[in-house]
């Protein structure tokens, strides 16, 4: 038996996010595809596309026993702002392309409400993580992220993004905020969603 207070805390690894419609799922494999083709090797460790997400904030090891309280914190924050018209274009990098170690697909709305949605579920889920502020917000979702890139590998990941900076993957309407979590397995990270909560259909 173990001493008083020694027990571990169950906990899980979530995330707060946005999931994406199969049409636009699709034509960002389709370039991810590209990517892949042109850089050889296993210098990226690719996002499976049934992972393709846009992400609103990581929280990190949450007690599941407070998944509920979480979700009624970003169903206040979420209340009435109003559903999303997003679009996902263009191929980044961060940091940058000198030093890469991650892939993107640029995701934003033309209102620039994105940013505004972000910064509400941050503050809803100060509470529930020890994670610091994202500081700028760059809505993205992750194609891949680099190991041991090569010199050669990084110049051609520099011609591909300069090709792929006005690709446009389509547009959809995100009307739902979801608690997803992630669970490692020999296979990649599964995603299961805990909860969802509605955008209201009215906007700010």
């Amino acid at each position: 038996m173990s001493p008083r207070g020694s027990e571990s805390v169950e906990t899980c690894r979530l995330f707060i996010a946005m999931s994406l419609p199969v049409h636009v799922q699709d034509e960002i494999e389709r370039a991810q595809e590209e990517l892949r083709g042109a850089l050889s090797g296993d210098c990226i460790r690719w996002t499976k596309p049934v992972m393709f997400h846009l992400t609103l904030k990581f929280l990190g090891d949450v007690e599941p026993r407070r998944v509920d309280a979480l979700t009624d914190a970003l169903r206040l924050a979420c209340e009435g702002f109003g559903v999303l018209p997003l679009r996902a274009e263009s191929i980044g990098v961060f940091p940058d392309l000198r030093r890469p170690r991650l892939i993107w697909v640029g995701v934003d709305d033309a209102r620039k409400r994105l940013p505004l949605l972000q910064h509400a579920v941050e503050a809803a889920a100060a509470g529930f993580t020890s994670e610091g502020p994202e500081g700028t917000f760059i809505g993205h979702v992750t194609l891949g992220r680099c190991k041991t890139i090569k010199r050669a590998q990084i110049d051609m990941l520099a011609e591909l993004t300069k090709v792929m900076e006005n690709r446009q993957f389509g547009e959809w309407t995100a009307d739902t905020v979801e608690v997803v979590r992630s669970e490692p397995g020999p296979g990649g990270s599964r995603y299961t969603t805990l909860s969802a909560i509605p955008l209201s259909c009215d906007s700010l």
